[in-house]
């Protein structure tokens, strides 16, 4: 299964046309696509009128939504950004750690456009598409 991370989605619904935002185009009829609630949460406090956010929302209904995090994932993800960390890579963002790990442990690839998200690949084994 693909997750599609906030930094793809905000691309999309900004019209922005880049490589990640082609293959989301091109697949996403025919791939199986994941909406975690954290990525949702993220992309619908963006919209700024009502009709955006309900619009969004209701398209987001095709998808398989997942809840992304529980006590386990939450420990599992510090303890993946402290050996990033240790290993001179730093994410910034909390969320970013949830998502990656969360990807990992599920098996499930990532589309992002999010530098956060390199240091995962290599040392802990995030499978990003790389269009």
């Amino acid at each position: 299964m693909l997750l599609v991370d906030t930094s793809v989605w905000v691309d999309y619904f900004n019209g922005v046309v880049n490589p990640q935002t082609n293959y989301l185009h091109d697949n996403v009829d025919r791939t199986p696509i994941l909406i975690g609630d954290l990525i949702l949460a993220e992309v619908l406090q963006g919209f700024r009128g009502d009709s955006d956010f309900e619009k969004a929302r209701r398209a987001f209904g095709k998808f398989v939504h997942v809840n992304m995090v529980n006590e386990d994932l939450a420990a599992l993800s510090a303890r993946n950004f402290r050996l990033l960390r240790q290993k001179g890579v730093t994410v910034r963002k909390t969320i970013d750690s949830l998502i990656a790990t969360y990807c990992i442990e599920n098996d499930h690839q990532l589309l992002h456009n999010d530098s956060d998200f390199d240091g995962y690949e290599k040392p802990l084994g995030l499978q990003v598409i790389h269009p």
